[in-house]
């Protein structure tokens, strides 16, 4: 009799087992179908949450089922308590796990759609994922009967430890939160430093701000010191800024004439480039009566940064070609020096060539003859 209720316990428990990985089946089948229809949305939220449902559902399934085969089979109080409590801390887990994904999944999300580029803030994102991350482990460890208490007690005193150790690191990261939570720099933005760096904004995570210049290239600035450095966002407080373009004309040229062309040429600039401002009021300003022209600022509106560098180069071109049709000069810079010699001081005589001496002739050598003996003395010959 005995033998027939084990087996008959054995049995349900298969049976339950069975259950639970049919439904985990059937629960990815139907998670991923409607994953197919959420990404037609345009909002991106739903793709994560059925993302995220398509990891816990299936592994709910499976412990739902552990947990009736569980209960079904004879075990002891002790260990049907281990069994209760270790299949309680994994579903808390795979919670804690799929909250983490979903939230962080949101975070990014709200943060592209702010600024509209690939990029994101992910230093919120981290923060959010660790911050739901340890909630999680630590209803886990309750669940399984550990007290968090002095856990918590030793991770305070060794976060102090931790904090004198990793300064640099920490400064990092609230200089990233700060900059961050007051709006100075967002992902999109284009800034120029102080020091010359230049480009726009692609990450902020929880060391270096990562910024993409207009070569593609990737420059890495430390948070702590994008905080501290002055800095140009050309996207604060609106993306459209205004552009000076420096022009002369001589000073033949008649100037209403000059600014009524000039006013025709930006129009048709704002109107016809993309990445120029339509409704933008052009304007021209004279300025400086320089050496050989008169100069002028044109004032030129772009919807954003990069956009100035196509719309001067239009610009330019236009206004050349319509200045030569109208007869508008753009003289070049010019010297006159003059030369004046003094009345009175007579013109200098050419001089007289100096002759170039010729070298000595050669002559050929002679040997000295030898000196005749002096007189009242005789030579002796041995």
């Amino acid at each position: 009799m005995n033998r027939s209720l084990v087996l008959h316990d054995w049995v349900v428990a298969s049976i339950a087992m069975i259950v639970g990985i049919a439904a985990a089946l059937l629960l990815r089948l139907v998670l991923t179908w409607l994953g197919k229809h959420a990404r037609r949305t345009r909002w991106s939220g739903d793709d994560i949450i059925v993302d995220a449902l398509r990891t816990i559902a299936p592994w709910a399934a499976v412990l739902a089922g552990t947990a009736v085969a569980a209960s079904a089979l004879p075990l002891t109080a002790r260990v049907a308590g281990i069994v209760n409590h270790a299949l309680t801390a994994l579903f808390v887990l795979i919670v804690t796990f799929t909250a983490a994904r979903v939230v962080a999944g949101l975070v990014q999300s709200l943060a592209q759609s702010r600024t509209g580029v690939a990029g994101s803030a992910t230093i919120f994102v981290n923060i959010t994922r660790v911050v739901v991350v340890a909630m999680g482990v630590l209803v886990a460890l309750e669940t399984v009967g550990i007290s968090i208490a002095p856990l918590l007690t030793a991770l305070g005193v060794g976060g102090l430890a931790v904090a004198l150790a990793l300064q640099d690191t920490l400064a990092n990261l609230f200089a990233g939160v700060h900059i961050l939570a007051s709006k100075t720099v967002q992902p999109g933005d284009c800034i120029r430093l102080s020091t010359g760096e230049e480009g726009y904004v692609v990450d902020i995570n929880w060391r270096n701000t990562v910024v993409r210049n207009l070569s593609n290239n990737l420059v890495i600035i430390p948070n702590g010191r994008l905080a501290r450095t002055n800095m140009t966002n050309y996207a604060r407080p609106e993306a459209e800024l205004t552009v000076l373009v420096q022009v002369g004309v001589g000073y033949d040229s008649d100037l209403e004439h000059v600014e009524r062309v000039t006013l025709e040429v930006i129009d048709g600039v704002m109107a016809d480039i993309a990445g120029a401002v339509p409704g933008h009021e052009a304007a021209i300003r004279f300025h400086t009566f320089a050496d050989s022209r008169i100069n002028f600022t044109v004032i030129l509106g772009v919807g954003e940064f990069s956009d100035q560098y196509r719309i001067k180069h239009e610009f330019i071109k236009r206004l050349h070609r319509r200045y030569r049709e109208e007869g508008i000069s753009i003289p070049a810079p010019a010297r006159t020096v003059s030369l004046q010699r003094d009345p009175a001081e007579p013109l200098a005589s050419t001089p007289t060539p100096t002759p170039v001496p010729m070298p000595p002739t050669a002559v050929p050598y002679q040997r000295e003859a030898p000196p005749s003996p002096l007189p009242g003395r005789s030579e002796k010959r041995s």
